[in-house]
């Protein structure tokens, strides 16, 4: 039996910015890993860069990470208003979940503030009740969040992240993008375990 993860990315790069290290882990470790992307973002593109330069760079990502193509799922909601299609969303994730029956999910923390990343995370809930469900952290985003699930990482776990990371040219301005950042955040939840680096989640439901 297939040991399936699902990424849920609001938009092309959450994934990455939130998990990345995981998902490196994840890979290293022999699970098979699906990413599912709902919006490219095309009316936040930077002035200048073309419309669909979100979507090459979550490509590029992938590739970095050796995931197969099949196992890349992107939609093209408008962003900062999937609240006008959750219904359409839920359905998207519930012949995901149909099809590739994933044995965990990785999502937006059911406390993230950004509009997008709550109605998937909400959807979320419905669409995979049945599934593990760990939230991923976006301190940006999180007025609160729950350190309750930690995932050990060695450096290069971190840098593999960073490295992804760096394929999203048209977001590198961001305080987040920072390689030290990154790196430092991953140290400071490893310091919280007893190890040199972690990524957390909040656990909303698990399943032994």
């Amino acid at each position: 039996m297939r040991d399936i993860i699902l990424i849920l990315a609001p938009h092309t790069d959450d994934g990455e910015f939130a998990c990345g290290g995981t998902i490196a882990k994840f890979i290293e470790d022999g699970k098979e890993i699906f990413y599912m992307a709902f919006s490219t973002c095309q009316a936040s593109v930077p002035e200048g860069m073309p419309k669909d330069i979100l979507k090459k760079e979550l490509l590029s990502s992938m590739e970095h990470y050796k995931i197969k193509n099949e196992n890349i799922i992107i939609k093209d909601y408008p962003v900062r208003n999937f609240n006008l299609y959750r219904q359409n969303i839920l359905d998207d994730m519930i012949i995901v979940n149909k099809v590739i029956k994933p044995s965990m999910v990785l999502m937006p923390s059911l406390n993230d503030i950004h509009q997008d990343h709550s109605t998937i995370s909400h959807e979320a809930l419905r669409a995979f009740k049945k599934t593990s469900l760990l939230g991923y952290e976006l301190p940006w985003n999180n007025f609160t969040f729950n350190n309750q699930t930690f995932i050990k990482l060695e450096l290069r776990h971190v840098q593999k992240k960073i490295e992804a990371i760096k394929l999203y040219e048209s977001q590198l301005d961001r305080d987040y993008a920072d390689p030290k950042y990154i790196m430092g955040l991953a140290r400071a939840h490893g310091v919280q375990i007893g190890v040199r680096f972690a990524e957390v989640f909040e656990t909303v439901r698990w399943i032994i």
